[in-house]
């Protein structure tokens, strides 16, 4: 009997991606790994039924040459579609650069759909499954990162519309709605600047530093997480499966809790208050 393939994007070294792709090894999966540059996944060198793939999710060209490289490894037939690869992002939405900000979506929602378009083909000859890697982000409004939850918000929307259109084909869709995960990604944040002029110049530097992860808060273990991820996959999970640091506390909250109490509990921290100090003016009205 083959084994079973499952394709992931976004396999940088200690990511995400990097975490599903060991674990689905173990457990005898034939793994495409991908990224855009092959020298990214060097801790995935040498697994046995590990191929790389250089694949950048903006490109068609790209994509078009992933799915015939499959095509020809598995008889054109895939298993699992993971869809990973994304782009973090930290701005107040005053100082979006909109060109930049247009980049986040290309990435997080356009290429997304397009690798899914893709190996569609696949997935309904093998009957199998695409998984989108969503994140908490999208169900709260975390000042900073109005761009980055608005386009996995997006992503997860997506995502669901496509499990109702892909049944009919015999196809799941999960939707892994992430908490925290001690992860690399925070170490992209280590130049982190506001343009000139922004009305945050005041608290710059607490902004930055919830960019780079240092905000006191727990995150889950990568390696567990992704262990978590792929029995959640394999075992047939369709819908949301909410994985990861705070992830249970935010599909709580964000269902059930008043605003305010939500809008206080994600501003804690941010140096909003200290703003709102400086301009005499409180939450609630003026400061006396």
């Amino acid at each position: 009997m083959s084994k079973k393939s499952v394709l992931i994007t976004g396999c940088s070294n200690d990511g995400i991606g990097y975490g599903l792709a060991g674990h689905f090894q173990r457990r005898g999966f034939r793994v495409f790994a991908t990224a855009r540059r092959l020298s990214k996944m060097s801790n995935l060198e040498g697994l046995a039924d590990v191929t790389f793939l250089a694949l950048d999710i903006c490109d068609q060209t790209r994509i078009k040459a992933a799915v015939q490289k499959v095509i020809q490894e598995t008889g054109g037939e895939l298993d699992y579609l993971v869809n990973n690869a994304g782009i973090s992002h930290f701005m107040p939405l005053l100082d979006e650069d909109i060109p930049t900000a247009k980049h986040i979506f290309e990435t997080n929602v356009w290429g997304q759909l397009a690798v899914t378009q893709a190996f569609a083909p696949l997935l309904i000859k093998a009957r199998g499954a695409v998984v989108f890697i969503t994140s908490i982000a999208g169900h709260v409004n975390v000042p900073y990162m109005g761009t980055y939850a608005a386009s996995k918000r997006s992503l997860e929307i997506m995502a669901e519309t496509l499990r109702l259109e892909l049944a009919p084909f015999q196809v799941r869709v999960l939707s892994i709605v992430t908490g925290g995960v001690q992860t690399l990604g925070q170490s992209h944040f280590d130049e982190f600047a506001l343009p000139e002029g922004s009305m945050y110049k005041p608290i710059e530097d607490t902004i930055a530093k919830r960019a780079r992860g240092e905000d006191g808060k727990q995150r889950s273990g990568l390696l567990g997480h992704a262990e978590q991820v792929v029995t959640a996959i394999v075992a047939g999970t369709a819908g949301k499966f909410w994985c990861g640091q705070g992830a249970g506390a935010t599909k709580f909250a964000s269902t059930h809790l008043p605003t305010s109490w939500m809008d206080a509990g994600v501003s804690k921290g941010t140096g909003l208050d200290h703003l709102s100090k400086e301009h005499g003016n409180r939450y609630g009205g003026r400061e006396e």
